[in-house]
């Protein structure tokens, strides 16, 4: 299931880090935002090493959709009433710099990664709600107006149109980025002690350190696994006679997002938290409804992403923890990676040369209020249920009613446990709990993998660390 963009570019590997390191910035992870975030230290004249766990860009940043835009749903209008405008204001002009350095960096640098101008548009049912985001964009500041007749498969009341957004294929420009920084694959961070990271074959010793792993792995202080959860979101690229213009967005709940991408037109859609999918068939959802917007198309590619879901719907970009002042991180994008990660470059440099940046402030990570606390207790209870699971749920089926290439939960040798059957019949069982803060994984049929409800590390069906918070494979058994 590899996405249209690992399918079109190969980004060369490192190698890992051996022996001892000294640097004054150090970034763990090498997807987009880590790689913005070295290359503007860089830039700055800040010495910056980049530790990634697997290879360049080889996790979320692979299966995004690629839309460079400040457009991010139904957000303005909420963001000035909650808010107020004057922290409205900062996000919206975040972002739109976010946008214009994207440009401005591939006009520059001459790098081709199949840059494209569109109009972002945020299409829905009611009339009035987008009328009223549109009024809020543009009090902001905001190239926004409303559309009345959107040319669109989808029937929708109409949609809000930001103009001069973009969208490129973001392995081409990582990969162009990448050149010149100091990064090294397959290196993992094992330990953080004050200012010294451990890898399996190295250490680092550097004055700031910048987590920009997607999701936190270090639990205190920050308490990040408390503010967000993640989601799981699923797109088809097909072949269509006429692809659709601009890029869309559903303002509706388990709407779907649209892009295209040369001869091809990507829909996206049918999100659900992570370890909430032990039914599957999203895949064949996405396709039903693929088949009615663009009858006789044909897959090229499908592939699947999570996303970070902050407890606010804002990023947290900043301090990682007043206890520890030498650490920064970037987390919490809520579908918007693209942007989001040049803001992340912007901001955290800044905070490194000691240079006000006046857009900072509501993105900062130890802001906690009313909106917050509220999400934070359903992030709490959600852990609960996952911990009562693994403790008191009776696993519905029996091993042997296991199908071949299915996975369920079981007792087994008088544990419960998960457990695949491979196509060959052999079963395959695995220790049932997250090794993060042990949450009942879940299986997910689609992906054939374990999947934690709690805080979204997923593992194969074999027992291997798919992506974090957690840092362990779970045991076989």
């Amino acid at each position: 299931m590899d996405s249209i963009w690992s399918k079109t570019c190969e980004i060369p590997g490192r190698e890992p880090l051996r022996g001892e390191l000294k640097t004054r910035a150090v970034v763990i992870g090498a997807g987009m935002a880590g790689v913005l975030i070295a290359s503007a230290l860089q830039e700055a004249g800040i010495k910056t090493a980049v530790l990634e766990a697997d290879r360049i860009a080889g996790g979320q940043s692979r299966n995004t959709t690629a839309k460079i835009t400040a457009q991010h749903g139904l957000i303005y209008r909420r963001l000035m009433d909650d808010f107020g405008p004057e922290k409205a204001g900062q996000y919206a002009r975040a972002n739109l710099r976010a946008v214009e350095t994207y440009r401005r960096l591939i006009h520059e640098r001459g790098i081709d990664c199949d840059f494209q101008e569109q109009r972002a548009y945020l299409y829905g049912d009611s009339r009035n709600q987008l009328e009223a985001e549109a009024a809020a964009a543009r009090t902001l500041g905001l190239p926004a107006a409303f559309v009345e007749a959107p040319e669109l498969p989808i029937s929708a009341a109409g949609a809000v149109a930001f103009s001069g957004q973009g969208q490129f294929h973001p392995l081409k420009f990582i990969r162009a980025m990448a050149k010149g920084l100091e990064i090294y694959e397959h290196s993992p961070v094992k330990e953080i002690d004050g200012n010294r990271l451990t890898c399996p074959e190295g250490r680092v010793e550097a004055e700031h350190i910048i987590f920009a792993c997607h999701y936190p792995f270090v639990n205190f202080p920050g308490m990040y696994f408390a503010r967000m959860h993640q989601e799981r979101s699923y797109v088809l690229a097909l072949e269509v006679e006429r692809p659709l213009d601009g890029m869309w967005i559903s303002a509706e709940e388990g709407g779907y997002s649209l892009r295209n991408y040369g001869g091809l037109q990507f829909i996206g859609g049918e999100n659900h938290r992570t370890g909430e999918n032990r039914e599957g068939g999203r895949y064949d959802w996405l396709r039903r409804k693929a088949e009615e917007l663009f009858p006789g198309s044909r897959e090229a590619a499908h592939w699947s992403a999570q996303d970070c879901m902050s407890a606010d719907g804002i990023p947290y970009i900043g301090r990682f923890s007043q206890e520890r002042p030498g650490w920064y991180v970037a987390t919490g994008f809520n579908k918007w990676g693209m942007s989001s990660s040049m803001v992340s470059a912007m901001l955290i440099r800044d905070m490194i040369l000691g240079k006000e940046n006046s857009d900072g402030e509501v993105f900062d990570p130890g802001r906690f209020d009313v909106e917050t606390l509220s999400a934070v207790v359903a992030e709490g209870a959600q852990a609960v249920k996952g911990l009562t699971k693994r403790f008191f749920q009776i696993p519905s089926e029996a091993a042997a009613e296991i199908a071949p290439g299915q996975g369920g939960i079981v007792f087994l040798k008088g544990e419960k446990l998960g457990a695949y059957r491979d196509k060959e019949g052999k079963l395959h069982a695995v220790d049932i709990r997250c090794p993060h803060l042990g949450c009942q994984l879940e299986w997910n049929s689609d992906e054939l993998s374990w999947d934690c409800p709690c805080h979204g590390s997923r593992f194969d069906a074999y027992g291997k660390l798919i992506s974090g918070p957690a840092q362990e494979n779970i045991a076989g058994k």
